[in-house]
């Protein structure tokens, strides 16, 4: 009996763990060195401040995750805005805030995660004296990963 068990659990194991056969004969392990894609200004008309991105990873179809370093200066944020699949936010330096539309600032430090579900719309940046760095990890659907929206005022990104 524990050897039956054992062999469905192995089977059930295997099973889920599998690769589609097609992507793992057509793609190979790909390391990307350290600061080898360039860095870019965040725009202006989705962004408050400076802000730069550096791109962590890109993945091919049939994969949609995606992720980048972004560093807000003091004060910087993102404008509001909604992601189709939700977004992740690993701090990584610095102190932040992020705030969900009709919910209160919340600050958030090196260390922590912030899970934003799909179409939950929302702001992240800096806190007004500290640069702060976060991975964002996300996924596209059909091609797109954000919904940009209008800024984040002043009174809003202050209401604490």
């Amino acid at each position: 009996m524990k050897r039956l068990s054992l062999f469905v659990l192995c089977l059930l194991f295997f099973g889920v763990m599998t690769v589609p056969p097609a992507y793992a004969e057509a793609q190979g392990q790909l390391v990307i060195p350290a600061g080898s894609r360039p860095s870019s200004t965040a725009s202006g008309q989705n962004f408050t401040g400076n802000v730069r991105i550096d791109p962590a990873f890109e993945t091919q179809a049939p994969q949609r995750v995606y992720g980048s370093y972004v560093t807000f200066e003091p004060g910087a944020r993102t404008n509001w805005h909604t992601h189709p699949l939700g977004q992740t936010l690993l701090v990584t330096f610095g102190v932040g805030l992020t705030q969900e539309w009709g919910g209160p600032v919340q600050i958030i430090r090196q260390g922590d995660v912030v899970l934003c579900p799909p179409n939950v719309k929302h702001w992240h940046g800096a806190a007004p004296d500290t640069t702060m760095t976060h991975l964002a990890i996300g996924e596209r659907l059909d091609g797109k990963s954000v919904t940009w929206m209008e800024q984040v005022s002043d009174e809003q990104y202050n209401a604490r």
